[in-house]
């Protein structure tokens, strides 16, 4: 896999444990716990990938772990402002609800 594409997959990764993130209460368990959950599969997609651990790997793999964090607390930011549906702090749940519902 390219760099580019796994740096992919952890945005992605990361973009429901921000949802999630967004939704308790700051230095609590569960946000503690949706910031470091994602880490060890971060460190399994680089051995699993072949990426290895080159310096150039760092920034683009931490700046993909953090955007998708930031995305994921802004999308339940939009959804709870505009959508008319209960949002919660599960990512997959809420699309399931919201999408059953039309």
């Amino acid at each position: 896999m390219k760099l580019f594409e796994v740096g992919l997959i952890v945005f992605l990764f990361n973009v429901p444990f921000g949802y999630w993130r967004s939704n308790v209460k700051k230095f609590s368990l569960q946000w503690i716990l949706a910031i470091h959950l994602p880490v060890p599969f971060v460190v399994a997609i680089r051995f699993l990938s072949g990426i290895g651990f080159a310096f150039i790997t760092y920034p683009v793999l931490v700046s993909a772990f953090f955007l998708g964090q930031y995305v994921g607390a802004k999308l339940q930011l939009w959804w709870r402002k505009n959508l008319q549906a209960p949002v919660s702090s599960c990512l997959p749940c809420d699309l399931v609800r919201i999408f059953n519902s039309k």
